[in-house]
């Protein structure tokens, strides 16, 4: 279990840096400077990474039991500029051995 939090700590705030740098960084240089250039990059990155957090977030939920809401939430998490900081932290407080 302790490889998948690790994994999945890593994975939760490399997707929650990535979609706050589209959210805040590329999308306003995209539609209020005319500047595409860093969307068009950094949209696909996160999609990639995202389906890579899904999956491990699936392999955390399969061997710590979570119910199907409670891993339906946690990846809806990494949609939500920092968002994913919040629940990767609390899912960790919450797995992590005393």
């Amino acid at each position: 279990m302790t490889g998948a939090l690790q994994r999945y700590r890593v994975i939760a705030n490399v997707v929650g840096v990535v979609l706050v740098v589209l959210i805040l960084v590329a999308v306003p240089l995209r539609y209020l400077g005319g500047e595409p250039r860093l969307s068009e990059t950094i949209s696909p990155i996160h999609g990639f990474l995202y389906i890579v957090y899904l999956a491990a977030t699936i392999d955390l939920s399969r061997r710590v039991g979570w119910s199907v809401r409670r891993t339906i939430g946690v990846m809806l998490a990494g949609t939500i500029p920092f968002l994913s900081f919040v629940v990767e932290r609390r899912t960790t407080s919450e797995l992590r051995p005393a």
